[in-house]
């Protein structure tokens, strides 16, 4: 998940799915402690570097580039004008075959990103595919065989898959506006709304390291969050779930870890999970709650999706979770 979530919400725009016949792809990808990065390569031999983030910034069928990558990388821009603001939008690239990101149809100005200014890395990527790029395709994330796979416009889910809707905040003509997935996980015998966010990134300290045993590259790991008033919440119900006092350090500030020992997902049930402690304000109706179509209270992360081969078929709003490894199915 981006700091820097949308452009005052210029770019929320009707999402047109781009799916289609095509066939299966597989994404040119590295797979570091749960990210997946593309790494798409132009026919010039130019390598980028893409966090691939369902929290993540974009709008209108655009992924996000870092403007110093922009520069760097001499790639052609062009401005254009949205939502009565002017941006620097990244030209179409020639890619090479196998190594080329699927494209998406009648963007703004033709063009295939938006060049940002302020786009903090967080592990040296160029940019990210975020919420404004990834609704108009379906994706699997295989966690497991660490790839990532674009699916064809008839994919349909196998036996033993099971589903969770996908709620998502609409626009004024019914279409998707944000396309920040809003899913609901089951904890402690209560519903949680989340977001889904492929993008969750822990920053553990040596405490945090020692306790959860996180895999991290160059520091940076996964993780799901929780705001403040949900773990409070739970720490009174539950003393004896395991606290972490400064467990995670991200933004100059450290904040507590949760172990919970149970986690309802789509009707799969996996533990123990630990969750980072995030402020309210950054999830609630002032902050990525904007972006959502329910109020939500932390979001899903990659230390959850581990267990599974995930497919999010956008079109129809739905997550596809099949289970790989360590978890059971919850009794109907």
């Amino acid at each position: 998940m981006s700091r820097n979530l949308f452009v005052a919400g210029v770019l929320a725009t009707i999402i047109m799915v781009s799916t289609g016949a095509v066939a299966r792809e597989r994404l040119s990808t590295s797979y570091e402690a749960g990210h997946f990065f593309a790494t798409p390569q132009t026919h010039d031999g130019k390598n980028l570097r893409l966090v691939v983030d369902t929290g993540g910034p974009g709008g209108s069928g655009l992924y996000v580039l870092r403007a110093q990558s922009v520069q760097r990388l001499n790639l052609p821009t062009v401005p254009c004008e949205l939502g009565g603001e002017r941006f620097d939008l990244v030209k179409p690239l020639p890619f090479e075959p196998g190594k080329a990101l699927p494209a998406v149809d009648h963007t703004p100005c033709g063009a295939v990103a938006l060049s940002l200014d302020g786009q903090r890395p967080v592990a040296n990527e160029d940019g990210n595919l975020g919420a404004g790029y990834l609704p108009h395709f379906i994706w699997t994330f295989d966690y497991p065989r660490e790839a990532l796979w674009r699916e064809s416009g008839d994919w349909r889910p196998a036996a033993g898959e099971h589903a969770a809707r996908l709620g998502f905040q609409r626009n004024s003509k019914g279409g998707k506006g944000a396309g920040l997935p809003r899913i609901t996980l089951v904890i402690d015998g209560r519903p949680l709304d989340m977001l889904l966010d492929t993008g969750a990134t822990a920053f553990p300290t040596e405490k945090g390291i020692q306790a959860t045993g996180t895999d991290t590259v160059d520091g940076v790991g996964t993780t799901s969050y929780i705001t403040t008033s949900v773990m409070n919440r739970w720490h009174r119900a539950h003393p004896d779930w395991r606290v972490v006092v400064d467990g995670d350090e991200s933004g100059g500030f450290k904040s507590r870890l949760i172990k919970v020992p149970k986690v309802e997902i789509a009707g799969w049930l996996i533990g123990p999970v630990w969750f980072t402690e995030r402020a309210d304000a950054a999830f609630g109706p002032g902050g990525i709650s904007k972006y959502t179509d329910e109020e939500i209270h932390g979001a899903a992360g990659a230390n959850i999706f581990r267990h599974f081969s995930m497919t999010l078929d956008y079109p129809r709003d739905t997550a596809w979770f099949e289970c790989v490894r360590d978890c059971v199915a919850v009794a109907k």
